[in-house]
């Protein structure tokens, strides 16, 4: 059985909502990281799901359709704080042995990990004897600034949105 709802100003977002939007990530400094208003369509996500960040999803609690917003985020509720254990250095000769060529500072690598799943790494030093290798996200320790736009809300448990 389909349930619809007739959407209005008081359809807000909460847990379980599905969320049509568009939005932006930022660097403080302006650099754009990504942004979907190029998209033809607002993406789409269920609050919830764990297909979005909690940081950036708190930020849309209680937002509605038209409504839009700029929060700044410090790296705990985004991308999290740069952590200096996840460098690791690596000998040069398993690269060589691997078959690569010494890496270049920069370069992003994948990595297996020790449950069979890719791990990226980005490659910060290279000398005669070892490779240090950042598995911290990009943004890591990074103050981010979300722009969101809403397009729609569809509350928790409604299948389709009821239009005129």
């Amino acid at each position: 059985m389909t349930t619809f709802t007739n959407p209005n100003e008081d359809t807000r977002i909460a847990q379980g909502s599905q969320v049509a939007l568009h939005f932006s990530v930022s660097l403080e400094n302006g650099i754009e990281i990504d942004n979907t208003r190029s998209y033809p369509e607002p993406v789409s996500l269920v609050i919830g799901d764990g297909n979005l960040l909690e940081g950036f999803e708190n930020a849309l609690i209680g937002l509605r359709a038209g409504d839009r917003r700029t929060v700044h985020l410090p790296p705990e509720d985004a991308f999290g704080p740069w952590n200096p254990e996840n460098v690791q250095s690596f000998d040069t000769v398993q690269f060589v042995k691997a078959g690569d060529t010494t890496p270049e500072i920069g370069t992003m690598m994948e990595f297996q990990d020790k449950g069979g799943g890719t791990l990226a790494g980005v490659v910060k030093a290279v000398n005669d004897d070892k490779v240090e290798v950042d598995f911290n996200h990009p943004l890591a320790g990074r103050n981010v600034v979300f722009e969101v736009e809403i397009a729609k809300v569809t509350p928790a448990g409604v299948s389709g949105v009821k239009l005129g």
